[in-house]
């Protein structure tokens, strides 16, 4: 039994170790093509945009949910 924690740990290091590889590999590989600062700010902005409807969705869910259960969210 002693040896199962030793597989997942030696797998948990192996599949980290191959992330960043890949990680590091596409960066560098992003860097050679050479994207122009138009193209990134328009990525970027996409990027920021998701999140923040993402956030929105679940803030909105969150209070949803606390208002089926009865919950009381109102400000003193």
């Amino acid at each position: 039994m002693d040896w199962v924690l030793i597989a997942f740990a030696l797998f948990k290091g192996l599949v980290f170790v191959a992330g960043m590889h890949f990680a590091i590999k596409w960066h560098y590989d992003q860097e050679l093509k050479g994207t122009d600062r138009r193209t990134l700010v328009r990525m970027g902005s996409k990027f920021v945009a998701a999140f923040v409807l993402l956030l929105l969705l679940v803030l909105l869910f969150t209070f949803g949910l606390a208002r089926m259960l009865g919950m009381d969210l109102s400000l003193p």
